[in-house]
Order: C-alpha cells, then sequence, then structure tokens
C-alpha cells in the first residue's frame, strides 16, 4: 500500500500566508525548496521562482516575509523574477542616466514648478541629490527607492526637520525621474516618508527658537546702541520685533501708499519658496512693543535709518547672529533664556510678535497673513502664548471664577 504523505501545520500556514496576498498566489515543494508561482493573467503561462529556502518549518517566517517583499515589488511594475532578485539584493544594475536627469530636475525646479531660487536649491536640494546620485552612478548602488533615501538621510537625526526636508526633496527627486524622466518604477518612492524620517529620540533638545519678552528686547536693543555700529544693528532687531520680519526681510523693505486713506505703509517684497510653494508678498502691521514708538516708517522715509552690512553667503541671520554673539548684553540673555529651558536666536523676535498678537487678541488668521505664511503653518510652527503669559491668563481666569462665586 502507498505511503500517504500528510501535510504539516507550518506548510498549511505558509500556504495560506501566500494566498492572502493576492489572487494567483501559491507556493510549493519542488526538490526540497521553495517554488513561488504567480497566475496573473489568465491565458497566460505562469510566472514561476525558485526560493533559496529549503522546504522545512524552521524557513517559514523568512520565507514568508520575503514573499510579502516580492508581492509589493510585483505591484511596483517588476515580474516575479525581477522581484525575487531585487528582493534578495541581487538586482541588476539599472543603465540610466541619473546625473542627466539631476540637471533637468534642477532646471525644472528653478525654472517651473515652485520656482525656487539658487540659494534655496544649494541649501536644501543639491546635497542630498548629488549624494543620492554619486550612490546610485557608483559601485553596489541600491537597487530600490526606499533603500536609497535611508542611505541618503541617516547622516541626519531622526525625526529632525532636516531629515525630513531632504527625505522629502529626494522623494520629489524620484518621482520627476519616474514620471517625466522614463525611470524604471521601482524608483517611484513610498507614499509614506515617515518610516524615513523617523521620529526624534525622547530626550531630543529641539532646534526652535523661543519668544522672549517685550522687556527683554528692549533691554537688549539699548544694551547695544552704545556705538555706531550697534546703533544700525539696533534698528533691525526694532524692525524684526515690530513687523514680526524674518531675518532676511530686511534687505526687501519698501515704502508704499494707502490708495483709500493716502497713508503710507510698509511692504515687504520677500517670497519665500519651498516645496509648499511660494509665500506672498505683504503688507506689514506693526505691533509697538510696551508702547514704545521707534518711529521706524516716519524715520525710514526720511533717510534716516542705516542698516549694517548683511552680505553673507550663509544670508542675513548668520550675519546677525555672529554680530550678537560678541555682544556681552546677548550672552547674557542667552543664558537667562536657556535657564528657563528655551532657546533665544533671531526667530525669536518674530516668535514674540506672534505671541504679542495673540495676546492683543489678534485672530490666528489676521496673525499669518501678517507674517506671511498660511493659518496651518501659523498653528504648527508659531507660539500663541509663553509660559508665562500662560500662567497669568488661568490666573486671571481663576480669580474672576472666585470673584463669580457665592
Amino acid at each position: 500500500m502507498p505511503q500517504v504523505k500528510r501535510t504539516q501545520k507550518w506548510e498549511e500556514t505558509l500556504k495560506e500566508d501566500v494566498r492572502a496576498l493576492g489572487r494567483g498566489w501559491s507556493v510549493q515543494e519542488f526538490r526540497g525548496k521553495m517554488r513561488l508561482k504567480w497566475r496573473y493573467v489568465k491565458g497566460r503561462k505562469d510566472q514561476t521562482v525558485m526560493l533559496n529556502f529549503l522546504w522545512e518549518s524552521g524557513a517559514r517566517k523568512a520565507a514568508t516575509t520575503r514573499i510579502g517583499n516580492i508581492f509589493n515589488l510585483t505591484l511596483e511594475g517588476h515580474d516575479s523574477s525581477t522581484a525575487a532578485k531585487i528582493a534578495e539584493g541581487k538586482a541588476p544594475k539599472i543603465n540610466y542616466q541619473w546625473s542627466k536627469s539631476l540637471s533637468r530636475f534642477k532646471t525644472w525646479k528653478t525654472k517651473h514648478d515652485t520656482n525656487i531660487s539658487e540659494a534655496t536649491w544649494d541649501h536644501d536640494y543639491r546635497k542630498v541629490l548629488s549624494m543620492a546620485v554619486d550612490l546610485l552612478e557608483g559601485k553596489d548602488s541600491p537597487t530600490n527607492a526606499a533603500d536609497l533615501i535611508d542611505l541618503c538621510v541617516r547622516k541626519w537625526e531622526p525625526g529632525s526637520a532636516t531629515r525630513k526636508r531632504r527625505a522629502g526633496n529626494l522623494c520629489q527627486f524620484l518621482t520627476y525621474c519616474v514620471e517625466r524622466e522614463n525611470a524604471p518604477i521601482a524608483w517611484q518612492p513610498p507614499t509614506n516618508k515617515k518610516i524615513h524620517v523617523g521620529r526624534k529620540p525622547a530626550d531630543a533638545k529641539t532646534q526652535k527658537k523661543d519668544p522672549i519678552t517685550d522687556k527683554e528686547i528692549i533691554d537688549l536693543i539699548e544694551a547695544i546702541s552704545a556705538t555706531p555700529a550697534g546703533r544700525r544693528w539696533a534698528d533691525v532687531l526694532r524692525f524684526w520685533a515690530v513687523y514680526g520680519l524674518r531675518p532676511v526681510e530686511i534687505k526687501h523693505l519698501h515704502i508704499k501708499t494707502d490708495n483709500e486713506t493716502g497713508e503710507p505703509y510698509l511692504w515687504c517684497s520677500y517670497q519665500k519658496r519651498s516645496g509648499g510653494g511660494v509665500s506672498p508678498a505683504r503688507r506689514l502691521m506693526p505691533l509697538l512693543l510696551e508702547g514704545h514708538n521707534w518711529n521706524l516708517l516716519p524715520r525710514l522715509q526720511a533717510g534716516l535709518i542705516e542698516f549694517p552690512s548683511m552680505t553673507s553667503k550663509n544670508g542675513v541671520a548668520e550675519v546677525a547672529r555672529k554680530y550678537l554673539e560678541r555682544r556681552a548684553a546677548w550672552n547674557s540673555l542667552v543664558e537667562k533664556v536657556k535657564a528657563r529651558d528655551e532657546q533665544l536666536g533671531t526667530y525669536s523676535f518674530r516668535h514674540s510678535y506672534s505671541v504679542r498678537g495673540h495676546r492683543l487678541g489678534i485672530d490666528s488668521g489676521s496673525m499669518a497673513k501678517a507674517m506671511g505664511h498660511s493659518e496651518e503653518v501659523h498653528g504648527r510652527e508659531y507660539p500663541w502664548a509663553t509660559k508665562e503669559s500662560m500662567i497669568s491668563a488661568f490666573q486671571r481666569a481663576e480669580a474672576f471664577s472666585l470673584a463669580k462665586s457665592p
């Protein structure tokens, strides 16, 4: 009587997992190893691939993972044989001219699409994309988008803004190559970039700068105004604080006249370009600090304000930081802010403007428009209150409640 070969439990589990991937997928034993089969179109020959796994229970988990990866790669347009090679890390090197695509992508980003500036290209795109092309055209190059992204962003801290920006810009380039340059579909980047960006460690320190009080701004300005250079920089700080400017916007100020009232007002022509679009030029709205009216607009209109030289390849913020770091008053304020577990920087004046506006009851939409960004960005990136103002607000609320209680 012939011996009946019984299917073991692990075999049933493996076959069920493979069938669950999609219609037409199956796995079977062949000469002691695993053979993957894909019947993807009715009437056409099945695709079969031999896998380097023995047909035994100890290989089931690893084989299931490998087969899942192969299945995902077929969804990107690969046949099962190529997908198996990619999943095993043995895919042949694709002969594709990445350098030429990078040159055309730069033209597209700077002349079309979001029309970014050369400075933005150099700061946000060039380094990560040059690294990617070097890897793609070098020896032992990555064979898929996910591995390439990981290699190109791992030098930056997980969860950091820089890592997020670099991953996003690399994904833009890969999408462009697939959609405009006919690169293989395997280079279409994943829609979920979070797995590449990662998360910040629980104990990570943020690089975001914090607002400071009006008094701290006033005291700093008075302290650095003893010299001609200090007085020029003092006016820079006044404009940043009163109008909520980005540091670079001090170089893009213009005086215009209101058509209805005939009154002069300040206009900022700077337009910030990024992957999310272009922020608009805007009318600037002043918010005075504790009643200090420095008459900035009349003085500027009369030619009585002279700004310092702010030429630098690293931008206005870098020039200002280098000047301020040589001032005792600034370093003293840095330590004071650090003592309350916060950070001082050139953007602190802009953040202080945001807090001042909300403290005066200005709605978030109006504040966002005055500061030149969307309401969504304003809610996510800019402070509405300081710790001190929050505590004071709740103390006032508590006092009001107690006064009303019987």
